[in-house]
């Protein structure tokens, strides 16, 4: 990949002018996304691999200066890895699972969120967001460069949108002036100031918390671990917490937390960031700073995400603190959610009555992810002297107690979503299954032999629905709803990992999955009629 200095500097997607502005009326387009982010490129990828017209605008041409978000959890490593660039993530980015916590000076917890063999990607990495930028755009040149309809447009800035009863109107603005599209659908992919959020006169629902955090990236060589630290009250920032990362080319993200009342621009100036950065590593080491910003606390979401054609995902949808990475994660499963959903209803397979489900899906989410992120900043930043000493109390016994460590809260660090009470899953009949693995969840990784279960698993093209047919009796195929199921049997005599993360105590198995690879249903045994039953739920139809 490209040195990090030439990055910020190098249109990736330059301004070309484009046939659709010398058009005599507005071309129109099946969808067109806002925002080459990470969730706008993710969604990009996704739709144009499943063969749908997609068209990518942004008012910038390059990739984010800054490293900004950083770590990477495993499912969105997954998502990846189904379009494509999964694996030059892996390989760039720094790998680690394993966290601790210090209190004072000393070492009170610690942590390893992949305990478990046989997944072929680990907990995390942490990779700057212009890498994994990068490492998008490359592909979806590749996929172009394939046949593949997506396109990037850069410096097109939308002005204003127009909701009509079929499309979408949308004012563009170029170096060489403004043109007008049509869409049939627009994705708004344009982060936590969403210009199109605006444009359409919705808010946020949420909180803002009172406090604030430096970042400062660093470039060092510096003698530290591969692992997530985080302290409460260090020596180096009393009363306060702090953060420390490793990224690739020794660059290392630390975070200050400062407090609420604070003045911004002095926190800034590099001679007070450098006060801060010598009295934790001490004058030893050198550095140099490559980036650095001040954030707030913020856990805010839109009420619903789907507005008739307009749909918003990742950060213009929903914002959470950045401790426990479950901004761009989460942004990452919306845009698996909503891939497979969209392009069905473009074809006709279903209603979009399917796309009401992205919406209580992806807010159960968010939802998910804002109680988590609210609990995290409840502990590391208390709201009252009680809390205060009933948090400090708790890393005390977690020094030296089990009991304790549970209620340690650095950062609930992102896990994938399980979509319990999702109108497109069907009750469970197979209550002796694994309860990781039940409707809704994201299905479990494991070795096969031949290579891992999600190698085989999700929407390479077409999106269909599969059945895992697990020790048990199944037909070689099976069509209902109009959609053909690929029918894949397993045996846990090959793949013994089947019997801890599908069986459970159940003989056999039979599991419907998603073409995002969720679990829909799952039986002990083969039942076309069940079967067909829950397909069509899966699709919205039985909403």
């Amino acid at each position: 990949m490209t040195a990090p200095q030439k990055i910020f500097e190098i249109p990736l997607y330059p301004y070309v002018r484009s046939a659709d502005q010398d058009a005599a009326t507005p071309a129109r387009h099946s969808v067109v996304v806002i925002g080459a982010g990470p969730v706008g490129l993710g969604v990009a990828l996704d739709l144009a691999q499943q063969g749908v017209e997609v068209l990518v605008l942004d008012d910038n041409d390059k990739v984010s200066f800054g490293s900004r978000a950083i770590c990477f959890a495993k499912r969105p490593l997954e998502i990846l890895d189904r379009l494509g660039c999964g694996r030059p993530l892996v390989d760039k980015g720094v790998v680690w699972n394993l966290g601790k916590v210090f209190f004072d000076d000393r070492q009170v917890y610690e942590f390893n969120l992949l305990p478990e063999d046989g997944h072929r990607f680990p907990a995390f990495i942490n990779l700057q967001q212009y890498y994994f930028e990068e490492a998008l755009v490359k592909r979806a040149t590749e996929m172009q460069a394939e046949g593949a309809p997506v396109t990037l447009r850069g410096r097109n800035r939308l002005t204003s949108v127009d909701q009509k009863a079929d499309h979408v109107v949308l004012t563009i603005d170029t170096p060489e002036g403004p043109y007008t599209i049509t869409a049939d659908w627009l994705i708004a992919c344009d982060g936590a100031g969403s210009p199109v959020r605006q444009m359409l006169g919705l808010d946020f629902v949420g909180k803002v918390f009172e406090d604030n955090f430096l970042i400062a990236d660093v470039v060092m060589d510096a003698p530290f671990p591969t692992e997530r630290w985080f302290w409460f009250d260090p020596p180096f920032n009393r009363g306060q917490s702090a953060l420390l990362h490793k990224q690739p080319d020794n660059v290392w993200r630390i975070d200050f937390q400062l407090g609420w009342d604070i003045d911004r621009e002095k926190e800034l100036r590099p001679e007070n960031i450098d006060t801060r950065l010598r009295a934790m590593l001490g004058d030893e080491i050198q550095y140099s700073l490559e980036w650095s910003s001040i954030y707030t606390f913020q856990c805010r979401r839109m009420e619903r995400f789907v507005h008739d054609r307009v749909i918003f995902a990742g950060d213009s949808a929903h914002q959470v603190s950045p401790f426990g990475a479950r901004g761009a994660n989460s942004g990452l499963q919306d845009t698996d959610n909503l891939a497979w959903k969209l392009k069905m209803v473009l074809d006709g397979t279903a209603d979009e009555r399917l796309l009401d489900s992205y919406d209580i899906e992806r807010v159960h989410g968010a939802k998910e992810n804002i109680l988590n992120s609210t609990r995290s900043t409840d502990f590391i930043t208390p709201k009252s002297e009680t809390s205060r000493l009933f948090r400090d109390a708790v890393l005390d016994l977690a020094e030296t107690q089990d009991f304790a460590r549970p209620f340690v809260n650095s950062g609930r660090l992102s896990v994938p979503c399980t979509y319990d009470g999702s109108p497109l899953n069907t009750p469970d009949a197979l209550p002796q299954g694994p309860a990781r693995s039940r409707p809704g969840s994201p299905c479990l990784d494991l070795p096969l032999g031949d290579g891992f279960l999600l190698d085989r698993l999700g929407a390479r093209g077409a999106p269909g629905f599969q059945i895992l047919a697990i020790d048990a009796e199944a037909p070689t195929g099976f069509t209902a709803q109009g959609l053909p199921c690929e029918i894949i049997a397993l045996s846990t005599q090959t793949a013994p990992g089947l019997t801890a993360r599908y069986l459970g105590e159940a003989k056999s198995a039979i599991y419907l999955i998603r073409p995002d690879q969720h679990v829909a249903a799952r039986w002990e045994t083969w039942d076309a009629t069940a079967v067909e039953t829950a397909l069509s739920r899966a699709l919205g139809k039985e909403a």
